[in-house]
Order: structure tokens, then sequence, then C-alpha cells
């Protein structure tokens, strides 16, 4: 705010001058013009009156000749005074108005009342650098889930397309470089509320460097940045507490993992879905012969998952310059070339270039020479979506859900990430167990995931570890209803991380000790009942007695009575 006013009175100065001086000019005119009271005899005005005449007289109000009448020479100067005032006040008014619409104090002004407005957030929020088509992915699906967001772009015509988005919970926006100290530090990202930042702008130099800036100033702050580069994800491999994702080897990792072990991939969509969608089926994924269209960054990636199956693979791109590549064929897009490409013979298209058109128009020509091939389509821009839904391709890649899905893994429930990745390593047996005890305990629906921490610092657990006696506190205890000890909770565990080591799918009856922290996944409803179990003093001894224990001191000092007695 201090900026604001400093550039107002910087460029207000001279305007401001001008009306001091007319003021003064004018009363102490009116004070030395010659006057006479009420019986004629000559009498000065003195300056209170003087300022109160010209004050009503330079303001066009008029409230008349106080506090006598006026003699010819005062009317004469009070008439200069008139025309004197409105030429100062026309030049000051209109020097006001064209400061209210200069693009830097709007600007100014826009950021203080952004900055007000982020320190007044009181609840958790999420900063996203870069409002391009994953960042608004990302920003409406946080609004789903009920958190906030807090919007840095530098192009301000998408910050003004906010308004028109329906948002339950309108993030705060701000056309500025995310690359600055000073913009992370306005957007709040040393306030306690700020849970994470993440970086989606366009130029992987540019999620470097803000990436980069977000660690320098909070070094305990998550951070999410996506790259499209080798060279970007080796830059920031140095920086702890970094997620970097690139969406194109996720792509090309995910479609490896169908080829090798598809329960996987299907439980993992599955248990990051929306909440209550039904658990997707197996993709199966040709290993045949596979034909590239477009091999900028997206076709390296596919093609290097490829050369690790040990499946064979052709590439067309007219545009690509890589001599040594045998395999990358030239040329413009035709019948000619898609044959010389091998598409004849091919199972997998990947329509891969970064012209929606180009993508359909190839596909429908791979179509046309191969009516049961397997087609792989990328989309790059939203507004082409009926482009690529012509193409009615049988896998199809978005970069911002890639990028939403990934988000949302690492930033909502960090815990199911880590369960994910040890499910990866395992092979489709664990998937498969995960699936049985998710649907065992949930229902067909994709569930909701949370993290329970046996934190002592919380009365529910310091009661059910250290003011209970009885069975020690087990899994088995967490999942049932608080408010009817003898129902389940719709949930399942489906880890315990517990001194560093993690057992995956840990059995009901699994002793918990301080400290431990448990992902589990199913309905809202039983999020919320079991999050009774850490307010709670007297929960944890509910469901294992039947009998609410007592708590206030007498109540406890008579029941210990009544037990020794």
């Amino acid at each position: 705010m201090g900026d604001v006013l400093f550039l107002a009175l910087r460029r207000l100065r001279a305007p401001l001058i001008t009306i001091i001086c007319v003021y003064a000019v004018s009363v102490g005119g009116l004070t030395l013009m010659p006057g006479a009271d009420a019986q004629g005899r000559p009498e000065a005005m003195s300056f209170f009156h003087a300022f109160y005449v010209i004050s009503y007289t330079a303001t066009t109000i008029g409230f008349g000749e106080l506090p006598n009448p006026f003699t010819d020479a005062q009317r004469m100067w009070v008439t200069f005074s008139i025309y004197l005032s409105v030429v100062a006040w026309a030049y000051t008014l209109g020097s006001v108005i064209a400061l209210v619409n200069d693009r830097t104090f709007r600007s100014m002004m826009a950021r203080s009342l952004f900055i007000r407005r982020v320190r007044g957030i009181g609840e958790p929020f999420v900063i996203i650098c870069g409002y391009g088509q994953s960042g608004a992915a990302l920003a409406r699906a946080l609004d789903r889930d009920g958190m906030r967001a807090v919007i840095v772009e530098p192009r301000e015509e998408r910050v003004a397309l906010l308004v028109l988005e329906d948002y339950a919970h309108p993030p705060l926006a701000l056309a500025a470089d995310a690359r600055l100290p000073d913009v992370l530090t306005d957007c709040g990202i040393l306030l306690p509320q700020c849970t994470a930042l993440v970086a989606l702008a366009g130029d992987d130099n540019v999620n470097q460097a803000v990436a980069i800036g977000a660690r320098v100033l909070n070094n305990d702050l998550p951070i999410v940045t996506r790259v499209k580069s080798h060279e970007a994800e080796v830059n920031l491999a140095g920086f702890a507490g970094v997620q970097v994702v690139n969406p194109f080897e996720t792509f090309a990792i995910n479609l490896r993992m169908t080829m090798r072990a598809p329960e996987v991939l299907q439980v993992e969509e599955w248990l990051t879905g929306a909440p209550g969608t039904e658990c997707p089926a197996c993709l199966a994924l040709p290993r045949g012969r596979w034909v590239l269209v477009g091999f900028g960054r997206f076709g390296h990636a596919i093609a290097s998952m490829l050369d690790a199956e040990g499946i064979e693979w052709r590439a067309f791109d007219p545009a690509a310059v890589e001599p040594d590549e045998k395999r990358l064929v030239r040329g413009t897009l035709a019948d000619t070339v898609l044959r010389e490409a091998g598409i004849d013979g091919a199972d997998v298209l990947v329509a891969g270039a970064s012209i929606d058109a180009v993508n359909l128009g190839v596909s429908t020509l791979a179509r046309r020479a191969q009516p049961d091939l397997f087609v792989i389509i990328r989309q790059n821009h939203a507004q082409d979506r009926a482009l690529i839904e012509a193409a009615r391709a049988d896998l199809t890649f978005v970069q911002s859900e890639i990028m939403v899905h990934e988000c949302l893994q690492l930033l909502k429930t960090p815990m199911l990430g880590r369960f994910i990745a040890h499910m990866r390593a395992a092979g489709p047996e664990l998937a498969l167990k995960t699936m049985e005890r998710v649907l065992a305990g949930s229902g067909e629906g994709a569930p909701q995931a949370w993290t329970f921490v046996c934190d002592v610092m919380e009365p529910g657990m310091f009661a059910a570890f250290f003011q209970r006696s009885g069975d020690a506190l087990a899994i088995e205890h967490l999942l049932l209803d608080p408010t009817s000890p003898g129902e389940r909770l719709p949930a399942s565990a489906l880890m315990l991380e517990r001194g560093g080591q993690i057992h995956t799918l840990p059995a009901d009856d699994t002793v918990l000790k301080p400290g431990d922290r448990l992902l589990f996944v199913g309905l809202d409803e039983a999020r919320a009942l079991q999050s009774r179990y850490l307010y709670e003093p007297g929960a944890v001894a509910w469901v294992c007695s039947g009998r609410e224990p007592p708590r206030g001191l007498i109540f406890r000092w008579w029941a210990q009575h009544s037990r020794a007695a």
C-alpha cells in the first residue's frame, strides 16, 4: 500500500501544489481587500472567514457573503478567485483521472488488493504458477476438492478470464512473473496456510527458475514442477523436495506398465480417479510393430520405451533432423509416406504431432490402410477436443489430464503415491490383492484416500495409548464406527509406515504404536467418522468396551476407587 501512496503523491505533486498556491493566493488576497461591517465602518476580513468563503466558493457551493455583505473590491477578488480555482480544480481532476487510468497505477492497486486478500486466507491453499490448460485444469480439480488456489500468470488476458470461470471457491490471481522472489512472497509462499507450489509454465527454463526460487524462499514447502526435457530434470534433481513431472515420460511409463502388468495401472487409475467412478477395464496394448508420427519430445519418450521393451518401430516427422536415426522417415504427409513407414504391417499408430489437425489426418489415413490398427492420439489444445474425438482413437494423451492426475497424487495424499510406487515394483499380485481389499471394504466406486497419523499430541491418541486399559490399539479399532461400535466403517488400510519401514496391506489386527502413519481408502463418510478417534479422548475406549470412560477428575477417581474395591 505504501508504493501505491508514493506513486499517487508523485504523480499528483504538481496538481496539489497548484491547488495549495491557488488557495493561498485567494485567501491572502481576500484578507487584504477592504471590507465594511454592518454599520459601514472599514473592517478587514479574518483569515478564518477568508478561508471559509474561498472554500465554499472554489467548490461552487456558494453560501453567500459572510460575515458581512462584500464591498465591490471583495466581490471583484472573489470573482477572480472563482475562475482561478475552477481552472486549478479542472487541472487537478484531470490529473486524478489520468492517474486512475494509468496502467502502472492500476496494476499496483490490483497487486495491493491481491496481497491483502492472500493474507486474509484462513484455510490451506496451493500456489499455481501458470494458468494454461494444465493450470486451469488443476485449479478446477482443487476447487472440486474444496482447496483454494492462488494463481500467478504473466498474461493479463488469461487472468481476466478467471472471472468467467464457475468456481465454488474463486482463486486469487495476479498478473506477474513468478520468477521474481517478491512476486512469490506476495502470493503467500511464506504463509503457514500455503501447502504447496506447482510450476506449470510453458517453458522449462521458467519452471526451473520458479522451483529453485521457491525452494530458496521456503525450504519446507512441497514443490511440483512440470518439465519436458531431460536436461531440466537433471538440473532439478539436486534440489530436495522438488517433485519433477515429465508428462511425456509419465505417459510412456504408463504404456510400458500396461504391457507388463495392466492390473497395476488399472488399480492405480482407480485409486487416483474421481471418487465414485467405476474401476476402469484393463487395456490390452499390442506388442507388434509401432509407427510414430511426430518425433519430438513426445515421440522420443515413446521410442525410448519401445527400445527398452524390444519392440520394433518406425517414425515419421518431416521436421526432425536426426541423420543417424535409420528408423526415421522424412517427407510430406501422404499415403505413400505412411506406407514407407510400414503402416500396412503395423499394429499400433501413435499420432503424436504437435498439431491436432495433423494427428486427425494421420489416424484417418492409417485406418484407411489398416482398419484394425490400435491408435494412440495426442491432443494438444483443449479447443480441438472435437477433432480428437472424431479420430475415434483407442487411447488419448492429454497433457493437462496427466499433470492434474500426477499433481493431485503428490499434493493431496503423498502417502498414496508411495504406495503406488511399491505396487508398481511388486507387480500384479499386490495390485490384485489391493483391489480385493478395497472392493470388500468400500465397494466398486473409486475411493477417497487419506492419511491417519497416530499422533499422541492429539487428545484421542493420547488417551488411546496412555489412559486406557485393555487390548492394545490396533488397525481394526480404527475401522469401527465410533457412533455404532458393532459396525465397520466403509474403509480399508493399504499401508503402514513405521520408523522408515513400509508395510503394505497390513492385517487388521496389527498393533499400532505412537507415530505410526496409516494410509486408508474408502468413502468420505468413513474419513469423517475416523477423524473422531483423533479429537475425542474416549472414542477408542468406547468402541472397545461399549462404555464411555469417565472424563472428569472426580469421575476418574471414583472409577479407579471402584476397581480397587
